[in-house]
C-alpha cells in the first residue's frame, strides 16, 4: 500500500473490516486487530472529509449571498472571503478609509529604521487571521495573476527583497478587499 495515493489509501483500509478473517492467535491477531483499526480511522477521515465539503459548500452559499464580488476576484476562495467578512464585522461603516481595515488585519506599514538603512515593516498587531488570508490572497497571485508576478518582477529588478514584495502586495490585497466590502453611501435625492 506504500505506492497508494491518500484517496486510495484511506478507501483500501476502509474495506478491511469487510473481510471477513477469524482472529487467529499470535501474529494474524496482531494482523486482524491493525486491519480492523485502519479500517475504523479510514471510515471516520471518510466522515470527515464529507462533513468539510458541506462546510465549505455552506460557507461558499454564504458568501455568493452577502458579498459575491469578493469571489469573482483573483485569489480569493470562500474561507478567505468569510475570514475578511468576518473582520470587517457588522459594522464595515466604521472604518471610514482603507488604512484602518489594512492595521485591523496587521497590514499596515511600520516604519523601522537600523540606522543607516531606513524601511517599512509590516504592522505585527490586528487580527492575525484577516492577516493570513491577505498572505493566501497574495500567495496565489504571486502564482498564477500575471499582473502580480509582473509586478513582483519589476520590482525585483528595482533592489526590493521578496519580503517588502509580499508587504506592499498585502497592502495592495487590503486596499482592494475594503473597497469591495465597504457600504455603498446612499445619497439623498436632490
Amino acid at each position: 500500500m506504500a505506492g497508494l495515493h491518500n484517496a486510495e489509501f484511506f478507501r483500501t483500509c476502509a474495506r478491511f473490516a469487510d473481510v471477513s478473517q477469524s482472529e487467529g492467535d499470535g501474529e494474524e491477531a496482531v494482523l486482524h486487530a491493525t486491519r480492523i483499526t485502519l479500517s475504523v480511522l479510514a471510515r471516520r477521515i471518510g466522515q470527515l472529509t464529507e462533513q468539510i465539503r458541506d462546510l465549505e459548500d455552506r460557507l461558499a452559499r454564504l458568501v455568493e449571498c452577502h458579498a459575491p464580488q469578493l469571489l469573482a476576484v483573483v485569489g480569493i476562495g470562500p474561507d478567505t472571503a468569510v475570514t475578511l467578512l468576518i473582520t470587517v464585522g457588522g459594522n464595515p461603516e466604521r472604518m471610514g478609509s482603507e488604512a484602518p481595515f489594512a492595521a485591523l488585519c496587521g497590514a499596515s506599514p511600520v516604519e523601522r529604521s537600523s540606522g543607516s538603512r531606513q524601511y517599512r515593516r509590516l504592522n505585527r498587531g490586528g487580527d492575525r487571521q484577516a492577516n493570513a488570508a491577505l498572505h493566501r490572497i497574495v500567495q496565489t497571485r504571486l502564482r498564477f495573476d500575471p499582473r502580480t508576478q509582473d509586478y513582483c518582477e519589476r520590482r525585483i529588478k528595482e533592489g526590493k527583497i521578496r519580503r517588502e514584495i509580499v508587504r506592499c502586495l498585502k497592502r495592495y490585497a487590503a486596499r482592494e478587499v475594503f473597497h469591495l466590502v465597504k457600504p455603498v453611501e446612499s445619497r439623498p435625492p436632490s
